[in-house]
């Protein structure tokens, strides 16, 4: 087996560094961690060898928005590009063509509606050069729609699809994070809901929702997902489809409500200028609350017998765990190309590219766990 380069834009940060440690493990592989700041690169390098790691590595200084994009790339000569440098709101594909033009593979972390669901003008470009270019390969709709997935054959009439995510306080963010939540916080997006498309507003609509085994219940508001365009595509008949997540402690989940009534009534026009006071004022509070984190997705309708059922999946992370989950779809992706197993080439949002098993084979070695409730049917 020839050695590969995987190339991780943002490698040594909130999401990129977990994708090195986890990929730092497999044979036959050159880690090339990419970024701005070459010093945290290096740095990062360091910490991996003192742990005995034995993939090769190196730093690269790096950025995205150079207008020598592609003849960097050329010379990196990487088989998979993995793209973790958000926020994702407001880039266009520069990344993903890039790396079309020199025929390297591409996995993103993408959250923003837009990026991910319109990947596919893509297809015919990443076709020609016989590589896949993955979107969204993350927490949603990556593993959200490998559970859907899952469970949608017991159903023959899918109505309701409910995603919720909580992470705990403790859990550590980046500010890429943060900018992107902020940008539609107090906006309009379209959203499905019993069979009619309406119009929600980011981070309101909150409400409790009971997430279990010692979590409890959580404070949610509304957040804009490629899920909520692509689901209703995927699954056709469903009348629902809802996603919301939030902040563990109450008094800054309801500062996030306010603020996005301040938005929606135009007092404040985009929250995301504020983000680097934003976040280093969140980061004030970091030590309050706890490092336990969830995330729920509820899928309702009738059996094949025509009775109403309704399927809970609940997961759980202790021991500030959550910040791994984002990151799985995508290293699950790059082990498929590095191993050559069968995956189709194109440029698509991740949707059902993998099994849930997959996912337990690698959520397993870190603790993560889930469970499963069947109401009805």
């Amino acid at each position: 087996m020839s050695v590969k380069r995987v190339l991780v834009l943002g490698g040594y940060g909130n999401f990129g560094k977990r994708i090195v440690e986890n990929l730092s493990h497999e044979k036959d592989i050159i880690l090339l961690i990419a970024g701005r700041n070459e010093k945290k690169a290096n740095e990062l390098i360091t910490a991996l060898k003192n742990k005995g790691l034995s993939a090769e590595f190196e730093s690269i200084q790096l950025d995205i928005n150079s207008p020598s994009l592609v003849e960097e790339l050329r010379r990196l000569r990487p088989h998979i590009t993995i793209h973790t440098s958000g926020p994702f709101q407001g880039q266009d594909y520069k990344v993903p063509e890039a790396c079309i033009a020199v025929g390297s593979h591409y996995i993103d972390l993408a959250d923003d509606r837009r990026f991910v669901c319109d990947i596919n003008k893509l297809n015919e470009k990443a076709l020609s050069q016989d590589v896949l270019v993955v979107s969204g390969a993350s927490s949603v709709p990556g593993l959200s729609s490998v559970v859907v997935d899952h469970f949608a054959g017991g159903f023959a009439f899918l109505n309701e699809i409910d995603i919720a995510i909580a992470p705990g306080n403790k859990a550590e963010r980046g500010e890429a994070t943060v900018r992107g939540i902020l940008s539609y916080t107090g906006h309009g997006f379209p959203v499905l809901e019993q069979g009619e498309w309406g119009e929600k507003f980011g981070w309101m609509s909150p409400r409790k929702l009971n997430f279990g085994n010692g979590i409890g219940k959580r404070w949610l508001a509304n957040v804009d997902v490629p899920d909520l365009e692509l689901l209703p595509q995927r699954y056709s008949g469903v009348q629902t489809v809802n996603f919301q997540a939030g902040l563990e402690l109450p008094f800054l989940h309801f500062g996030m409500v306010f603020m996005a009534f301040l938005a929606k009534r135009k007092f404040v026009k985009d929250w995301s200028i504020f983000t680097p006071f934003i976040f280093k004022s969140s980061e004030i509070f970091k030590y309050f609350g706890t490092d336990t984190g969830a995330m729920q997705i509820r899928v309702s309708g009738l059996n094949q017998n025509g009775q109403t059922k309704t399927v809970k999946w609940t997961l759980h992370a202790n021991n500030n765990i959550g910040p791994y989950i984002p990151t799985l779809s995508a290293i699950i992706l790059a082990k498929k190309l590095l191993h050559e197993t069968a995956l189709q080439r194109g440029a698509v949002p991740c949707l059902g590219l993998y099994e849930l098993d997959e996912f337990d084979e690698e959520s397993r070695l870190l603790g993560i766990h889930h469970e499963t409730e069947v109401l009805g049917g």
